[in-house]
């Protein structure tokens, strides 16, 4: 195998697993987010409005 692409791809394995675990935390934390709440229910009563 090429040196090259082995270093490449030990990099996007390091480095996108730890890319995508802190995407997942920043969007957890603002699923969570306390002052988010009044958002997220109303959100989830527009298919309930009868307009």
């Amino acid at each position: 195998m090429d040196p090259t692409y082995r270093a490449a791809a030990e990099f996007a394995q390091t480095w996108g697993l730890a890319y995508f675990v802190i995407v997942f935390l920043i969007v957890l934390a603002y699923a969570l987010w306390p002052s988010r709440k009044q958002q997220f229910d109303e959100a989830a009563r527009i298919p309930l409005r009868e307009d």
